[in-house]
């Protein structure tokens, strides 16, 4: 029998408004445990109710990670959200589908081992550059230790327009980064800039298909040309890898005459992020290795797996199965012709979008989206009583996360803004956001107020 003091707790935290309940009506005390919990409902509504203060992902333009799917693939990430991907005993059936996903992507790539190519899943692209980092290095060491020579002062060429993840990987491997630099009218790698800076101790060349900064693919079958001409001089086998982070998942589908993967037998590796133009939410990226003589055995552990020989390179342990289930869903979902379609559509609107952006008078582009759907631009040498970070402060306010930013060494006077198209923002929303774009315009047009003294209002700006 319920005592009355029973009664009336249970009215107050079934029957109270929600609102009203004990915890709804104190704040969350932010950097220790409280005494007591909330209701289940409470505490949902609490952090429900604080989310409500971050960005909108839909409109987030700054970010090349996916930010839509479909309901099916938001049921089946829902179902398997807990199967652990290092359990492969436990979840074998997961683990088919990594190995599917694993021929699928070296397929598209024309892996030259096809079905039987040696890749794996990863967290995101980050860890799959370690991976091939670390494959790039170990074997420069045991070539070198071969020929008897010092295996001291390892290096790496690549533009600087490179991801923070390759400075990640020098320093924490010990690897001398070589950037080559950027210019007005080259804001990527090329073989000329490439070639200047190998030598005996290069482990590798970094050729990015789709740069973060502007879209642009580098000219991977350039740079390993350039390559081989170094070989046949100097007699330095030097490979490259493919960061396709972006494009990866761009270029096959899209750019199908463009040989910038394993055709170029130069190409040690790719990498590529599923949860960027993979179309899978976050937490997903690929590896894959142009034969298993790429990897050296001393990085692979063998597990057993059902009886046979399961080989494992990955950084991480215990990570989540249901990103690696929705990128194979992608994979039986939407086919080549529907991966197409999506990247075409894609591009359509990046050229569209930039083509009137352009049209809009104090706007220079610096590209169009004509690789990536990603294209940057910046205001006009005449613009002196504004800047792109105005600009982007401006689209904030109607929601738009547009980034301005300044580019590397060398042409840190170049301040612009980038906008990336993914899939989920389609014509419409691009008119949108033009619409958005042509008042904030007007709007700082309309003023008269020259530039600040103080550098810091707008660090970089190029005028």
């Amino acid at each position: 029998m319920l005592h009355e003091q029973d009664v009336e707790q249970i009215e107050r935290l079934y029957l109270s408004p929600l609102f009203a309940r004990y915890g709804e009506k104190s704040a969350i005390v932010a950097h220790q445990l409280e005494p007591d919990g909330r209701a289940p409902e409470v505490a949902y509504q609490l952090i429900h109710d604080e989310l409500m203060l971050d960005g909108n992902a839909r409109q987030n333009l700054a970010t090349f990670v996916s930010t839509f799917m479909d309901p099916m693939a938001d049921r089946l990430f829902a179902e398997t959200y807990d199967k652990n991907m290092i359990d492969k005993d436990e979840y074998p059936q997961t683990a088919q589908m990594e190995a599917r996903c694993v021929s699928i992507i070296a397929n598209l790539w024309h892996s030259p081992d096809g079905d039987k190519a040696v890749g794996t899943s990863t967290i995101g692209s980050s860890e799959a550059v370690m991976l091939a980092g670390l494959s790039l290095k170990r074997l420069w060491q045991h070539k070198r230790k071969a020929a008897g020579q010092s295996i001291e002062r390892p290096n790496l060429v690549m533009g600087q327009n490179v991801q923070v993840v390759w400075e990640k990987f020098c320093r924490y491997w010990d690897v001398e980064p070589r950037y080559a630099p950027l210019a007005e009218g080259r804001l990527h790698l090329t073989a000329e800039e490439a070639v200047k800076l190998v030598d005996e101790n290069t482990i590798g060349v970094v050729a990015i298909l789709g740069s973060t900064f502007d879209g642009s693919y580098e000219p991977v079958k350039d740079i390993a040309a350039a390559l081989d001409d170094v070989q046949k001089e100097k007699g330095w086998d030097i490979p490259v890898h493919v960061d396709g982070a972006s494009g990866g998942f761009v270029a096959p589908f899209i750019d199908q005459d463009l040989e910038w993967d394993f055709r170029i037998p130069r190409v040690h590796s790719i990498n590529a992020s599923g949860h960027k133009y993979g179309l899978v939410y976050p937490g997903v990226g690929w590896v894959v290795w142009r034969t298993a003589d790429c990897v050296p055995d001393d990085l692979v552990f063998h597990v057993n797996y059902l009886g046979g020989d399961m080989p494992t390179f990955t950084l991480n342990f215990s990570r989540p199965g249901s990103q690696v289930v929705l990128q194979y869903y992608n994979f039986v979902r939407l086919g080549f012709e529907g991966y197409r379609g999506i990247q075409q559509a894609c591009r359509d609107t990046a050229m569209y979008l930039s083509s009137q952006i352009a049209q809009l008078g104090p706007y220079e582009l610096l590209s169009d989206g004509s690789e990536l759907p990603v294209f940057f631009f910046r205001l006009k040498a005449d613009r002196r009583n504004y800047t792109v970070f105005d600009v982007s402060a401006k689209l904030r306010e109607r929601g738009w996360q547009v980034p301005a930013y300044t580019l590397p060494d060398d042409l840190t006077d170049v301040a612009g803004l980038r906008i990336v198209v993914r899939n989920g923002f389609g014509r419409d929303m691009a008119e949108l956001l033009l619409n958005d774009l042509r008042h904030a315009t007007e709007f700082f047009e309309g003023l008269d107020r020259p530039m600040p003294d103080d550098p810091d209002h707008a660090p970089g700006f190029s005028h």
